[in-house]
């Protein structure tokens, strides 16, 4: 049984009618907002963040 358009076009009527236009929108800017954050925080300095390994390893020398 394959998905037709008219099953997808009844599903985004119901979750239109369900949530309201304004409701899923609010929540694709908070979908988006999170996304900015990751990549944000993923293009941090790497060089400010130590990991464990490392500090091991100057523990050793010393």
């Amino acid at each position: 049984m394959q998905i037709g358009f008219w099953q997808i076009a009844i599903v985004i009527a119901l979750v239109v009618l369900l949530f309201g236009r304004g409701k899923i929108s609010e929540l694709m800017g908070d979908v988006a907002k999170g996304i900015k954050s990751f990549k944000k925080g993923l293009n941090d300095d790497p060089s400010n963040n130590k990991s464990i390994s490392d500090n091991d390893n100057n523990k050793s020398e010393s």
